[in-house]
């Protein structure tokens, strides 16, 4: 992982603690082949309204702290999952259910993970 990617993944975690996300984890990407990215940052919460609070607070420190901004966001509409796309770095915002059916983690078992504590 570059220091950008480190920079942007630490950053955007620390902004889902800040919003109380829960289970948040960090799949590193870069060595697998076929990827669209190197990183994803999945986390959860109990309720839409936490998906879209914690969807802000990542957008906010990333502009705040770093200066970017993410490429494309989907699904805030509805707020059961959103992505957000920083290019190297894909943040996957699930209410709770969401991330237990589609268990987007399984999807990339061979891909090394940190976990990180819901609030620090």
């Amino acid at each position: 992982m570059n220091d950008k990617t480190k920079s942007l993944t630490d950053t955007i975690v620390r902004a889902m603690q800040d919003k109380k996300a829960a289970r948040i984890v960090s799949l590193d990407l870069s060595s697998l082949d076929g990827t669209v990215c190197d990183t994803f940052v999945i986390c959860n919460a109990e309720s839409t309204t936490q998906v879209g609070a914690i969807a802000a607070g990542v957008e906010e420190a990333t502009v705040r702290e770093l200066h970017e901004k993410p490429w494309r966001v989907q699904g805030l509409d509805n707020a059961l999952w959103v992505a957000m796309d920083y290019g190297d770095v894909m943040v996957h915002i699930f209410q709770t259910e969401m991330r237990d059916f589609y268990r987007l983690e399984e999807l990339w078992a061979d891909a090394p993970a940190t976990e990180y504590p819901s609030e620090y």
